[in-house]
């Protein structure tokens, strides 16, 4: 899956707010919450890595990503102004 449909997914999901959605559910705990998971996911792609696992590492990597675009979207900022970002460094 692409970063894009994955983003597409949460934004709908933030818009629907299907029952039983785990978006919607962390959406709804607010802010604090979701930052928190961010925190969780970085730290334990950090342990993945430091241990060497690269299976693990995968995996929450995956779930550092999701919670990270959570973040985003439910920010308002889009992938187009992350790439942007990046685009603007890599000419620097």
């Amino acid at each position: 899956m692409k970063l894009e449909e994955l983003y597409e997914i949460i934004k709908n999901r933030r818009e629907i707010k299907p029952e039983g959605s785990y978006v919607t559910n962390l959406i709804n705990q607010g802010d604090d919450r979701i930052i928190q998971k961010v925190g969780e996911e970085a730290i334990e792609v950090v342990i993945a890595a430091k241990n060497s696992n690269n299976i693990k590492l995968i995996s929450e990597s995956a779930d550092l990503l999701f919670h990270l675009l959570i973040l985003l979207e439910k920010k308002g900022i889009t992938l187009d102004e992350i790439y942007e970002e990046l685009r603007i460094r890599n000419l620097s």
